[in-house]
């Protein structure tokens, strides 16, 4: 997708992703622009962190299960190009968060099953079902290093998911924005344009808050119009610093 407009790094696995995902779908309607959606690991962007020492005891299994999804998303473009992987990852994000909560955490891709919830996406979008053996060849491995390394490129290296990238190939990158809440219509339009703004200049680097409210999504038991903030929530979705 040569043409594409913004291209979208993502981990299935991230809220924060799945809500910027959201919002600019919503942009996307409005003013027509081109997404390429592309890969970024944070289970491979850890790869040498100690997960027990470090983060929460779910983590690690969430993180592994948005590689092995990860790696029928590249299985889909090897067959099929970039033009599907928008929809499969719009079923891995209603089905993971989307939902309401499940016992011990709510990523669906660890507590749910992740052969059924590649599966099920599969299957929504008309691709074969078979693909979802991908889940467990590591061979594709190599595409999202690649690729997640290219994301990483475009930012440096101390950030999280998801990255942005306006106007490929020659347009500035972001991390983020992560935001907690969707934007109505006009508000999606404004915040593109302040975001836009930002990137436009290359002599932007971070504007950043620490608190943060939880994300309102039902896996999180926080419906639309409520709050919940809690510092530093964040952690484990971004890459550990060092």
């Amino acid at each position: 997708m040569a043409d594409a407009d913004l291209h979208f790094y993502f981990d299935p696995v991230c809220p924060f992703a799945w809500m910027t995902s959201k919002w600019v779908r919503i942009v996307q309607r409005q003013r027509d622009y081109h997404v390429d959606w592309r890969f970024i690991s944070l289970r491979l962007i850890n790869a040498n962190v100690d997960y027990d020492a470090h983060f929460p005891p779910e983590y690690e299994a969430s993180h592994t299960a948005g590689l092995k999804l990860l790696r029928v998303a590249a299985r889909i473009r090897d067959e099929h190009g970039s033009e599907p992987l928008g929809a499969f990852y719009k079923v891995l994000g209603e089905e993971t968060f989307e939902r309401e909560p499940v016992p011990g955490g709510s990523a669906a891709a660890v507590h749910r099953g992740t052969h059924a919830l590649a599966t099920e996406a599969l299957t929504r979008n008309g691709l074969p079902a078979d693909y979802a053996s991908a889940l467990e060849d590591a061979s594709w491995d190599s595409v999202i290093q690649a690729e997640t390394d290219e994301a990483l490129s475009l930012t440096g290296k101390d950030v999280g998911t998801p990255i942005l990238h306006f106007a490929p190939p020659d347009g500035n990158a972001l991390f983020g924005p992560v935001i907690s809440r969707l934007p109505d219509e006009t508000e999606a339009l404004e915040l593109w344009e302040h975001v836009i703004a930002l990137g436009r200049f290359p002599g932007f680097a971070e504007l950043k808050r620490s608190m943060r409210e939880q994300p309102q999504l039902p896996s999180f038991g926080v419906r639309p119009g409520e709050v919940g903030i809690q510092e530093d929530w964040h952690a484990g979705s971004r890459r550990l610093k060092k």
